[in-house]
C-alpha cells in the first residue's frame, strides 16, 4: 500500500521565498501571509493524506460500473467527496458572489496539486467542475450564471466539458453533433461525445453538460460550432430539479489508469440544451475551460510523479541491497539499503530536481493567471498564453518519466499491482493525452505562440532570462545557474531562428521539431525557476535561516539539474538542425 504526505515545506517555499506572494500587488495576494497559507495547506495536507490517499488503491481495484443508465463509484468516494464540499474545498478560488471562497488561483493550485497527488481519479470530479464554472462565469447571461453557479461552485452539481467525438477529436471541425432551435429559445442537441470524464456518477444531485454542435447556419468547420449548456436535470424557475434530460450514458470506458474516474460515452437524444457564448463562437467559450484545464494536466504530471517519488524514496531507504562501492554503510545488517548506490542516488535525483522545479513553474504560471485575470494584465496573459502548451506537454511528458523511474527504484515488486507502484504509471499516462495530445501542444507552440502578438510574449520571456542571469552577475556561487541557463537559453533562441528561417519555404522543417523546441523551452523554464530558487535558498542562508539543510539541499539539487538535466537543450538542438529530411524520408508506404 502506498501512502502520500503533502510536502507543505517546499510548497511554503515556492509561494514565499520564490514567488513572495504577500509583497504582490495583485488583488487578495496581501491576505496571504505565510502563517494563512500554511495553515491552509496543512488542512489540505490532512484532507490529502487521510481521506484520499487511502481511497485511491480502492478506486483503482473497483472502478466504476455502469448499471441501468447509473454510474458507481468505487466504495468511499461518495464520503470522501461529502467530506471535501463540507470543508469548502471545491470553492477555493471561486467567486464570492456564488458562494466561493475568493483566494488567489495560485493557492488553489497548490492545494490541488496535493489532492491530484493522493487520488487522482477522485479529484477528477471537481477539476471538472471548477472548469464548466470558469466557462459560465466568463460567457454565460446573468440568469444562467444565478442558474447554475452556486450549485456548481458548492459541487451539489458536478460540470463536464463534452467536446471529442468517435470519429474526431483534436479535429473539432469534423464533429456532427447537431443543435436545432427550438420556439421557446433552447437548442435539440443530438450527437455522440466520448472519453467524457465525470459524464455520469452519484456524487452529485445533477450534472451540467457543456457541449460543442453545429446550430444551422454556422459553416463549416470550427466557426460553425456553438457551445451549450446541457443539464442531466432541467432546472425549474424556483432552481428545484426538473425532468431528466435526454442524455445518457452508454458506456463507460475500460482505461489503462485512472479507473475511480467515469469516463463515459454520452448520447443526446434530443436533449434540451441552452447557448453558452455567443452563436457560432462556441470554440472561444470552450477554450475557456481548455486553457485552465491544460495547466491542470500539467499539474497532474509532476502531482502523481510527487505520490511516486515518495514511495521510491521510502522504498529506497528500507530496502536492503547489496553493498556500497565504498563500504558497508549497514555493517549490522545483511546489505546496505538501496539508496547507497550511485544509480539509484542518480534517479531519485531526477525525479526529485524536475519535481522541485516542476512545481515552481506551475506555481509561476499561476501567478500569470492571477495576474491576467484580476489586473487585466496583457503582458502576464501573453506570457502565460505561451507557457500552457510548456506547462502541459513538458511536464505530463516528464511527470510519467519519473513515476516509470519511481517504479524502477522498486525493481520486480514495482511491477506487482498490490504494491501500487504501478497505478501511478498508468494514472500518469493519460496526462499525455487529453486535454490536447503533446504532439499537438508542440505545434501550438511552435505554429501559433511563438509569433502571438508579433513574437512579444516570447522576446520577453528571453529578456526574463537575460535579466535573472546578470542580476547575479559576481556572485560566484551562483555561476552555475547563471551559465548554465544562459548556454540553454542561446540554444532555444537559436532553435527559434532555424523555424524563422526554413518555416515559411518548408513548415514541415519547423513541425518535425516541435516536440523538441517545446522540451528545450520546458527545460530553459525550469532552469530558470532553479536559478530563481538558489537565489532565495542563499538568500535564507545569508540572513542565519536555521533549517540550513532544507536550504543546502536545494541548492544541491538545483545544481544537479542545471549539470544533469539541462544539457539535453544541446540534443534537442541538434535534432532540430536535423530539418525534416530525417522525419520525412521513408513515404507511407515504407513503414
Amino acid at each position: 500500500m502506498t501512502s502520500y504526505t503533502a510536502n507543505v515545506r517546499d510548497m511554503q517555499f515556492v509561494l514565499h521565498e520564490l514567488l513572495k506572494v504577500a509583497e504582490q500587488d495583485v488583488p487578495g495576494y496581501a491576505d496571504m501571509e505565510r502563517d494563512f497559507t500554511e495553515a491552509v495547506l496543512d488542512a489540505a495536507g490532512k484532507v490529502s493524506s487521510e481521506v484520499l490517499a487511502p481511497l485511491n488503491a480502492v478506486g483503482d481495484h473497483e472502478g466504476c460500473v455502469l448499471e441501468n443508465g447509473a454510474v458507481r463509484t468505487p466504495k468511499g468516494f461518495d464520503a470522501a467527496f461529502a467530506a471535501m464540499k463540507e470543508g469548502g474545498w471545491t470553492a477555493l478560488d471561486c467567486n464570492p458572489e456564488y458562494g466561493g471562497q475568493g483566494m488567489p488561483y495560485v493557492l488553489n493550485c497548490a492545494v490541488g496539486e496535493m489532492f491530484v497527488s493522493s487520488n487522482m481519479a477522485f479529484n477528477m470530479y471537481q477539476g471538472l467542475t471548477h472548469g464548466a464554472v470558469s466557462a459560465i462565469e466568463a460567457h454565460g447571461t446573468e440568469e444562467q450564471k444565478a442558474t447554475f453557479l452556486p450549485k456548481m461552485i458548492a459541487c451539489d452539481w458536478t460540470g463536464t466539458m463534452n467536446l471529442t467525438e468517435p470519429h474526431c477529436g483534436t479535429d473539432l471541425g469534423l464533429l456532427r453533433t447537431k443543435a436545432e432551435p427550438q420556439e421557446d429559445g433552447s437548442y435539440s442537441i443530438t450527437g455522440t461525445k466520448i472519453f467524457i470524464s465525470a459524464g455520469e456518477h452519484d456524487l452529485a444531485e445533477n450534472i451540467i453538460h457543456l457541449v460543442l454542435a453545429k446550430a444551422p447556419g454556422g459553416g463549416e468547420g470550427t466557426k460553425g460550432i456553438s457551445l451549450f449548456i446541457v443539464p442531466k436535470f432541467l432546472v425549474n424557475a424556483d432552481g428545484s430539479l426538473g425532468a431528466r434530460n435526454a442524455v445518457s450514458a452508454g458506456k463507460v470506458e475500460h482505461k489503462m489508469g485512472i479507473h475511480g474516474s467515469a469516463t463515459c460515452v454520452m448520447n443526446y437524444d434530443g436533449a434540451t440544451g441552452y447557448l453558452l457564448g455567443d452563436l457560432h463562437k462556441g470554440m472561444r467559450a470552450m477554450f475557456t475551460m481548455m486553457n485552465e484545464a491544460r495547466l491542470g494536466v500539467g499539474l497532474q504530471g509532476y502531482a502523481v510523479a510527487e505520490a511516486a517519488y515518495q514511495n521510491a524514496v521510502a522504498y529506497a531507504k528500507d530496502r536492503l541491497q547489496g553493498r556500497a562501492v565504498t563500504g558497508a554503510e549497514n555493517p549490522g545488517g545483511a546489505a546496505d539499503p538501496l539508496i547507497v548506490h550511485p544509480d539509484i542516488r542518480r534517479s531519485l535525483m531526477d525525479q526529485k530536481s524536475f519535481l522541485e522545479g516542476a512545481r515552481a513553474f506551475t506555481y509561476w504560471g499561476a501567478t500569470l493567471i492571477d495576474r491576467a485575470h484580476l489586473m487585466q494584465d496583457h503582458e502576464a496573459e501573453g506570457l502565460i498564453s505561451l507557457m500552457t502548451p510548456v506547462i502541459k506537454g513538458f511536464l505530463t511528458d516528464k511527470g510519467f518519466e519519473a513515476c516509470v523511474q519511481a517504479q524502477q527504484v522498486w525493481g520486480g515488486h514495482g511491477y506487482i499491482e498490490e504494491q501500487g507502484m504501478s497505478q501511478f504509471t498508468r494514472d500518469a499516462r493519460i496526462t499525455m493525452i487529453y486535454e490536447g495530445a503533446n504532439g499537438v501542444q508542440a505545434l501550438d507552440l511552435v505554429g501559433r505562440k511563438l509569433a502571438a502578438d508579433g513574437g512579444k510574449p516570447l522576446m520577453a520571456f528571453f529578456e526574463m532570462v537575460k535579466a535573472e542571469c546578470k542580476a547575479h552577475e559576481g556572485d560566484a556561487r551562483m555561476t552555475p545557474f547563471t551559465e548554465a541557463l544562459k548556454v540553454a537559453s542561446k540554444q532555444l533562441q537559436t532553435a527559434g531562428m532555424f523555424f524563422m528561417q526554413n518555416g515559411m519555404k518548408n513548415p514541415n522543417a519547423a513541425l518535425s521539431g516541435s516536440y523538441d523546441f517545446m522540451h528545450m523551452m520546458g527545460h530553459v523554464c525550469l532552469g530558470l525557476m532553479w536559478t530563481r530558487m538558489a537565489k532565495a535558498a542563499y538568500t535564507a542562508l545569508d540572513g542565519g535561516a536555521t533549517d540550513t539543510a532544507f536550504y543546502e539541499g536545494k541548492i544541491a539539487t538545483g545544481r544537479y539539474y542545471m549539470a544533469r538535466q539541462l544539457p539535453a537543450c544541446s540534443m534537442h538542438l541538434t535534432r532540430i538542425e536535423s530539418g525534416a529530411d530525417p522525419v520525412m524520408a521513408l513515404s507511407a508506404d515504407q513503414f
